[in-house]
């Protein structure tokens, strides 16, 4: 059979297929506009251009496909490019996301090796725990607690419920280490006699001139919070089990509301509430920095100390044991042992008191 020859003629481009090479340049989007995420919702981002500023515009956007598996969360700082004027039906697109000065995360469990961001650029992190109904749970704070330091953000206590029980317990075992808190109740305007909450201007006065993440189980009033902060938000609120005990997920996805009325932009992110919070994302090694006034006992301690129940000569038991009342030291001791569940949770360790994992109750 005779070979046969091709010609320029027999070369065939597909419909639709461009004949230039591909190329790993990517355009670098001059006219790109910086806008901050407020809400996430099925790969569909809400961004504000000039949040809280005169020019703020509301946009509906997607991700650009050179991002790739990166994940945009509220409170991201990112660039947009194509249509910005916020009209009905327009959407623009995502480029870059900003270098983020905080991040926010948690896994499913101590050993789940994948991290799921849940906010971005935020300065503090608000455990809110109710004081019953639920009851609070204080590993669950200190899991928070641990992640809000991996994370380099501050930590606010806020206790609701203050008329149910008292705060003094709660108060007593975090502000000597730091963690401010805020107590608020539920009560009647005395003049207009319609429900009010006790405390929130002195949470608003706190929260002021920072951009501030709420976390915390179902059913503990963070959404009654946010609320009564952002009167416009509308975020559903739920009771808890009378059973259980246990609160119903209310907010679906996490949405970040600026706050009026204060003396700088203020901002606070709700969250859908948790059942867990897993640390596999935080070095064991830092978990101490969780708790200053363990870390600082512990830095006495000898060469190669693991901290745990059985280790010989932990100076941590000393200090439990030198209290100097029996209250001081049921603090003490409750601080430890949630330290050391923290840490044997996350080292992987078998330890017999230890029952509750990432559930943190």
């Amino acid at each position: 059979m005779p070979e046969r020859r091709y010609d320029e003629r027999d070369v065939r481009i597909r419909p639709g297929r461009g004949s230039r090479p591909r190329t790993k340049r990517r355009p670098e989007h001059a006219d790109a506009r910086t806008a901050m995420v407020v809400a996430v919702d099925r790969g569909r981002y809400t961004v504000l251009l000039d949040p809280g500023g005169p020019d703020e515009t509301r946009i509906l956007a997607m991700k650009a496909r050179e991002l790739g598996r990166d994940r945009v969360v509220p409170g991201d700082r990112v660039d947009v490019v194509g249509d910005t004027t916020g009209a009905e039906g327009s959407l623009a697109r995502i480029v870059r996301i900003g270098e983020r000065r905080t991040v926010l995360r948690r896994t499913a469990d101590d050993t789940d090796p994948v991290e799921r961001i849940i906010v971005a650029n935020a300065d503090r992190l608000v455990v809110v725990t109710a004081l019953a109904d639920p009851e609070p749970r204080t590993r669950m704070i200190d899991r928070c607690v641990a992640a809000a330091y991996d994370a380099g953000m501050e930590v606010l206590l806020a206790l609701t419920k203050g008329d149910l029980a008292d705060p003094a317990e709660l108060i007593a075992m975090y502000a000597p280490i730091g963690v401010d808190v805020v107590v608020t109740s539920r009560g009647v305007d005395p003049v207009t006699g319609e429900r009010t909450i006790v405390g929130l201007d002195r949470l608003r006065d706190v929260l002021t001139g920072d951009v501030s993440v709420l976390v915390g189980h179902s059913g503990v009033g963070k959404s009654t919070l946010v609320n009564a902060l952002v009167p416009d938000a509308r975020r559903a609120v739920g009771v808890v089990n009378d059973v259980t005990g246990r609160g119903r997920h209310t907010s679906s996805s996490a949405i970040a509301l600026e706050v009026h009325g204060t003396d700088a932009p203020t901002w606070v992110i709700d969250t859908p509430g948790v059942r867990s919070f897993g640390l596999a994302h935080v070095d064991p090694s830092h978990l101490l920095g969780a708790f200053p006034d363990l870390d600082d006992v512990a830095r006495e301690c000898p060469r190669g100390c693991t901290h745990l129940a059985d280790s010989p000569d932990c100076l941590l038991d000393e200090w439990v044991a030198d209290a100097p009342d029996d209250v001081v030291r049921a603090a003490r001791a409750a601080r430890l042992d949630s330290f050391r569940r923290l840490l044997v949770s996350r080292l992987g360790v078998e330890d017999e008191t230890d029952g509750d994992g990432a559930r943190g109750r």
